[in-house]
């Protein structure tokens, strides 16, 4: 499968999806969730990650984060989490092998009502896997942190997320996601949409335009379209590897692969 592509943009919002290997449920186990949260809350003591909200789910996970300006400061909070992970499963099961598929996928989302579409898209996560009928009652999360934040060991920087959400404070943010995901419940908020988890960026035409314009070389061939409300800026289904030469060209186009992730 070709490799997720992921772009640093200083300043933007990134909803970051990364499944288990084989879409294995390996985060199935509490323990196992509560350590991903613990060791995503070391990566913002030692990197300064900034984070938005989160879920972690029973085979992948979802992270909503801003990026700054250092483009290190992303791919090394995901290599301690999910390196440090891996390596405690592993060893506690005595297993070997991947535990993460190949790369995480990053999409730029826009911050306003869009950002507010993502919230809840990711709040709802285990409701439309029907493991619970609300996301207070999934542990592992960033809705229970934003409405019951700890005394100590604080994970979401509610203050960033507010101000990007155009809230006054905190208390309101607490109160608008609660609306939201009441809203997103009684719609179409427990409906998958694939632009969340699959897209360069989701945001409307100007948020896009940006995108696109950051990106130079890196966004030709890009398809712009516009689903549910959203201006999405789409990865190019291109088949990977269909360059044969005559050795290989008796395997043909039905042994490519193109890029599909899911949720």
């Amino acid at each position: 499968m070709p490799r997720a592509n992921r772009h640093h943009i200083p300043g933007f919002v990134w909803h970051i999806t990364h499944r288990c290997h084989k879409k294995e449920f390996l985060l199935k186990f509490p323990r196992d969730r509560r350590r991903w949260i613990h060791w995503l809350y070391e990566a913002k003591k030692r990197y300064g990650l900034c984070i938005l909200n989160f879920i972690v789910t029973s085979n992948h996970i979802h992270l909503l984060v801003v990026d700054g300006d250092d483009e290190e400061t992303i791919p090394r909070s995901l290599q301690l989490v999910e390196g440090r992970v891996a390596q405690e499963y592993n060893h506690r099961k005595q297993r070997k092998g991947a535990f993460w598929e190949d790369r995480y996928h990053a999409t730029a989302v826009q911050s306003g009502k869009h950002l507010v579409r993502c919230m809840s898209y990711i709040d709802l996560n285990m409701v439309r896997a029907g493991a619970v009928q609300h996301p207070s009652g999934w542990e592992s999360c960033g809705y229970k942190s934003i409405q019951n934040p700890p005394e100590r060991y604080r994970i979401i920087d509610r203050n960033r997320a507010a101000e990007l959400l155009n809230l006054n404070s905190v208390d309101e943010l607490a109160e608008q996601q609660r609306n939201w995901v009441e809203t997103a419940m009684e719609g179409d908020g427990n409906v998958r949409d694939s632009n969340w988890s699959e897209s360069i960026a989701v945001g409307d035409n100007t948020f896009v335009k940006n995108v696109l314009d950051r990106l130079g070389a890196k966004a030709m061939y890009r398809e712009v379209t516009e689903e549910n409300g959203n201006v999405v800026l789409k990865e190019p289904k291109i088949p990977y590897n269909v360059s044969f030469d005559p050795k290989t060209g008796p395997l043909s186009l039905k042994n490519s692969y193109f890029w599909d992730l899911t949720d």
